[in-house]
């Protein structure tokens, strides 16, 4: 819309109505008002010019009308007014071309913050390009800014570039700007490159890391595996005279944990508190995390007990971790009570704690009956069940014997919209399997692949097992070609199901071979995989191969354990090769382990069997 409009009438046109008995707000001082116009807020004649002609001859004329200088901060106003953006763009050029105005870097700024917001992430980059060109200064504050814009839209390499032009040409970086930096290739896990800009920042002279830039890099060293230089980086942190934040403690923990080594990491806590540094419940977290994957849940709970001595609140990450290292560890009336009391610590349970409550149920062997208590109660409670509360519902049926059971909830989830899920396939799969209902767990297995075109490693490798258990070997032999087929790469519990089957088949070089197809595939053998191929050899290969076998074991990474021992016992007994057996025997002992009932059974009746030849050929 092109209005040709006379000066009066455009003034008129959007002319502020003035209520009676008051007077109009206008500038009390003239001279003032004549000299610097742009002091004013933006006259909002102009505003309402600009949002029904948009940017145009209208509003070029309404400027000279209202007497709007063209200076930076009228710039700036006009680039925070509610209009469209090409209408702020299009202004933001005309400014740029009128006699006796340079756009600056707080005109840009400007621009970029409101392209950002509108996402015209094309027009944002071509501003940032043209700033740079130009011949505004850039401050450190704004070459952070501009790097936390482009980090936020994914432009990552355009960051680099901007940071290192302006860098170059028109701008010393502070640690901040290098922070900023550091922490968007920490998000964006270029983890490699923020290792060399530490380097950089170092080699500056004039600019060096804060407790942020510590923080970054410790946190970056330690997902790179790096723990070594993440601990010196602490230590030359505490050299410097940085003070580590509660954050840096807790990363520098997680790091001591990951190493096994736990008094190093209690040690840090300590210190915490002795230079008045808070734990937080992140740290607490970590700690309680840390002790119980090295099995020392006592210390766990008691630094929880603690923790809310020093009326430090947990949050719902904290109460789940600490509900489930109690449960895996059977402390189940613990575990109940820690979830009991989350109401009274102003903690709401997320599906994850029902999640852990219900899996600490069915490892501690309750009654089922509480686990479908508390599954329901999670629902009246507006909680929604994720397909994992379903797979350990399903998991724990299973294992209790209640099939039909498990096989409703299936049911149950695929009506509620639930992918299909692997886990909970596989657990029932496993149990009909187990009862010998081979049909139905073919059934559902063919149910999982054709509803999710595949099927995991593992529902493959429970398949083959049962297929190899009840004689199907030809059955197994194609499932494991036909995952191979589409793509999804046998596990080693795969391959060991299929050498278990033709073990049992009698198939003990076809076995063999596959142990070493194994390896050449990049898949590496466990104990059981040998302990199955030596089983094989014990029963139809004779003891040479076995003893063979078990010499190799012992002279490898993979030393046989109680189960490779007993089987070659059985089959030393089994030839009557009582010496050996001995002598085996003796070192069995040494190495610590003990023989089982099978090996027992076997000396025994070998040792009959003798007997009885002895008497009959006595005269």
């Amino acid at each position: 819309m092109n209005l040709n409009l006379a000066e009066s009438e455009i003034v008129q046109m959007f002319r502020l109505s003035t209520p009676k008995g008051e007077t109009p707000n206008l500038p009390t001082n003239r001279s003032v008002s004549r000299k610097n116009r742009s002091v004013r807020t933006l006259d909002e004649r102009f505003i309402r010019i600009l949002k029904i002609f948009k940017w145009g001859s209208d509003a070029e004329k309404a400027l000279e009308v209202l007497m709007l200088k063209v200076d930076h901060r009228l710039v700036r106003e006009v680039l925070k007014i509610d209009v469209k953006t090409n209408v702020k763009i299009q202004f933001f050029k005309w400014a740029g071309k009128r006699r006796n105005f340079e756009h600056d870097s707080t005109t840009y700024m400007a621009l970029i913050r409101c392209l950002d917001e509108a996402g015209q992430v094309g027009e944002m980059w071509k501003a940032i390009q043209e700033m740079v060109r130009g011949t505004c200064l850039i401050s450190p504050v704004d070459l952070s800014e501009i790097v936390k814009i482009l980090g936020k839209a994914k432009m990552v390499n355009k960051a680099l570039s901007i940071f290192y032009q302006i860098k170059g040409r028109k701008s010393k970086p502070t640690a901040s700007t290098y922070n900023s930096i550091i922490l968007m290739l920490m998000q964006e896990g270029h983890h490699e490159k923020v290792y060399e800009l530490y380097n950089e920042m170092c080699n500056e002279g004039n600019c060096f890391p804060d407790t942020v830039t510590y923080s970054a890099l410790i946190s970056t060293l330690g997902k790179l595996g790096r723990e070594d230089s993440a601990i010196r980086l602490f230590d030359e942190m505490r050299e410097n005279g940085l003070h580590p934040t509660a954050r840096v403690y807790t990363t520098l923990m997680e790091i001591y944990f990951k190493l096994g080594r736990v008094e190093n990491a209690l040690g840090l806590v300590q210190e915490m508190k002795e230079k008045g540094c808070p734990p937080t419940v992140y740290t607490y977290t970590a700690v309680i995390k840390g002790l119980g994957k090295a099995q020392r849940v006592e210390d766990a709970y008691s630094i929880f007990m603690n923790m809310l001595k020093e009326d430090c609140q947990p949050d719902v990450v904290l109460m789940n971790n600490v509900i489930n290292l109690l449960g895996r560890a059977g402390r189940l009336a613990d575990a109940i009570k820690v979830f009991e009391d989350m109401e009274s610590l102003h903690c709401t349970p997320n599906v994850v704690t029902y999640n852990s409550a219900i899996k600490a149920l069915f490892e501690c062997k309750a009654p089922t009956s509480e686990a479908v208590s508390l599954f329901e109660r999670m629902k009246s409670n507006g909680v929604i069940p994720s397909s994992f509360t379903y797979s350990i519902l399903i998991d724990g049926f299973c294992k209790t014997n209640r099939v039909e059971k498990a096989l409703l909830l299936l049911e149950e989830m695929d009506e509620k919209g639930f992918p299909p899920c692997p886990a909970a396939y596989c657990s029932l799969i496993n149990t009909l399997g187990k009862a010998k209902r081979y049909e139905a767990a073919n059934e559902l297995f063919q149910e999982l692949k054709e509803n999710c075109g595949s099927s995991s490693a593992r529902v493959y490798a429970v398949m083959i097992k049962h297929f190899g258990k009840c004689g199907r070997l030809t059955d197994a032999v194609d499932l494991f070609n036909e995952m191979k087929g589409l793509g999804c790469s046998p596990d080693v519990y795969t391959y060991n199901a299929l050498m278990s089957g033709m073990v049992r088949g009698g198939m003990i070089d076809e076995a063999h071979s596959l142990l070493q197809t194994m390896e050449e595939n990049g898949c590496v053998p466990d104990l059981n995989s040998h302990n199955i191929i030596l089983n094989g050899f014990a029963r139809t290969g004779g003891p040479q191969r076995a003893m063979e076998m078990l010499t190799k074991m012992k002279n490898s990474k993979m030393k046989p354990d109680a189960v490779s021992y007993n089987t070659v016992l059985g089959c030393l007994s089994r030839a009557g090769m009582f010496e050996e057996a001995t002598k085996l025997m003796k070192e069995m002992h040494l190495n610590g382990f003990e023989y089982d009932r099978v090996t027992y059974s076997s000396i025994l009746e070998a040792v009959g069997k003798i007997d009885e030849v002895c008497a009959h050929t006595t005269p």
